[in-house]
């Protein structure tokens, strides 16, 4: 959203500054760490950031994010869901495989997947990294980290960028982290 000091934001190979904002909004989906629902059918949720999606389209996102036992729970995609009767992990599963079936090439997750199980943030970031385009993952679990191409670590004002063995050696900061995450009680 901001024109950078130096150097070059490129998206889809065009500096981000050539672009409208809405034709840049259509290019990258937001999923925050509060994931919204809205009343109505899961279908229709899914389909929300790509309305003409095609039913072997939204079911391709459903098996990628193993949603087929909320489907099961809730009575089917064409079932009318009630936001507050799900949990704040079903919230996030359902906006993830809103993510997935969205046209945009570039995915931003702020702490996306904070509310699921391990297992369950490893599907989802695989499903979500498999299709094409980019995906950015904020997040403060060491296993998102480790899953990256590349880390980047903010530190007040200063920022380090590399691979979770390159920012061992480079990175104080960022060994302290992964110390403290090596030990946290399993």
């Amino acid at each position: 959203m901001l024109t950078p000091d130096r150097g070059e934001a490129l998206l889809s190979g065009r500096p981000v500054g050539d672009r409208p904002s809405p034709g840049l909004a259509a290019l990258r989906a937001l999923i925050p760490q509060e994931a919204y629902v809205f009343s109505g059918t899961l279908r229709d949720n899914l389909r929300y950031l790509r309305p003409d999606a095609r039913r072997s389209d939204v079911d391709d996102s459903v098996r990628a994010l193993r949603l087929e036992p909320l489907v099961e729970r809730v009575g089917g995609l064409d079932r009318p869901v009630r936001p507050d009767a799900l949990s704040l992990g079903e919230r996030q599963l359902i906006a993830l495989a809103r993510a997935h079936l969205s046209p945009a090439p570039l995915l931003l997750l702020d702490e996306a997947t904070c509310h699921l199980d391990p297992v369950a943030e490893a599907r989802a970031e695989h499903a979500l990294r498999a299709r094409p385009g980019t995906l950015v993952v904020v997040a403060h679990r060491l296993s998102s980290a480790l899953r990256a191409d590349r880390i980047l670590v903010l530190d007040g004002t200063r920022a380090r960028c590399g691979t979770h063995g390159e920012l061992l050696v480079r990175s104080a900061l960022y060994r302290d982290l992964v110390g403290h995450w090596n030990d946290v009680p399993r």
